[in-house]
């Protein structure tokens, strides 16, 4: 029995050792550069004595004993880690001043992506590449940009972003910056009284060009209507003149029939004076024809044969 009791708390106390180790490796391992775990995207300089040794590229696990050897010991007492991200990092500068050739006031806002590519120049060339990366933009910007036409500035965007990255990229290689892609995504005025008299021509441009096409349809139906009108009236005037000759035509074939054109021509003084405006009033008969009692002032037609 004393010896699985002596057995067992040996064991228990190995165990306790154990862990114990474990637990101080797991937090000394770090802070005596015994392991280090690379993220994605990110490059780990080291330095010793203030010169740079060496960097690390890959992601996951590194252990620098087996990258610098025995050297990598001194890292936590007389050197250092740094961490770079080298992912890509995007910015947008708003309202960059700059003047046109015609003195207006203009607000350019320009974006613009960047990765590190020298880790290096990145840590050691520059204490703010950052803010001296955006500086070197908002200067190029104004650079290229003043004393250019209004057109120019509101419709050639490609070209003039593609000007600014020229500009920027040879200084942004020295602070171990790549510029990726550039562009200018916004050209406003800046000036109050400028936009609302921009505003004003706008709207009174657009007035008129309502009007213009207003009046431009109104021509187009008068055209149309005066063109129908003419058409109209040639008809008419063809048919008045070829009137005459019909009608000519039909009594001469009337007048073969002597019975009938004497009854149409009947019925026709009976219709004229049926329309007339005063009364037409029928009195008895007088020898073989029949009295038109008419108001006073009115043609009195032929008496009428009875028939």
């Amino acid at each position: 029995m004393n010896v699985v009791a002596t057995f067992f708390g040996a064991f228990a106390a190995g165990v306790f050792v154990l862990l114990i180790a474990a637990g101080l490796l797991v937090v000394l391992g770090p802070l005596l550069q015994l392991w280090r775990v690379v993220p994605e995207r990110t490059v780990v300089v080291y330095t010793l004595f203030g010169r740079v040794v060496g960097q690390v590229e890959e992601p996951g696990l590194f252990l620098p004993l087996m990258r610098f050897g025995p050297r990598a010991l001194l890292f936590p007492f007389f050197g250092k880690a740094y961490s770079v991200p080298t992912r890509l990092h995007q910015s947008y500068l708003r309202n960059q001043l700059v003047n046109s050739e015609e003195g207006a006031p203009m607000g350019v806002g320009v974006w613009f992506e960047m990765f590190v590519n020298d880790p290096g120049a990145f840590l050691f060339r520059n204490s703010d590449p950052m803010g001296s990366l955006k500086a070197n933009v908002a200067t190029a910007v104004v650079k290229q940009l003043s004393n250019l036409k209004l057109d120019v500035l509101l419709e050639d965007r490609d070209a003039l972003s593609r000007k600014v990255r020229e500009e920027v990229s040879p200084t942004s290689t020295q602070w171990g910056f790549a510029l990726g892609s550039t562009y200018i995504r916004k050209v406003a005025f800046r000036d109050k009284g400028m936009i609302n008299e921009i505003q004003r021509k706008v709207v009174n441009r657009l007035r008129q060009v309502t009007a213009a096409m207003k009046q431009a349809g109104e021509n187009t139906v008068a055209i149309i209507h005066s063109e129908a009108d003419k058409q109209a009236s040639q008809r008419l005037g063809q048919s008045q003149a070829v009137r005459p000759d019909v009608i000519g035509r039909v009594l001469a074939e009337l007048q073969q029939e002597p019975e009938v054109a004497e009854a149409l021509f009947r019925l026709l003084e009976i219709t004229a004076t049926l329309r007339s405006p005063g009364k037409v009033v029928l009195a008895e008969s007088v020898g073989s024809g029949l009295i038109l009692s008419l108001p006073d002032g009115a043609p009195v037609p032929p008496p009428l044969r009875p028939a």
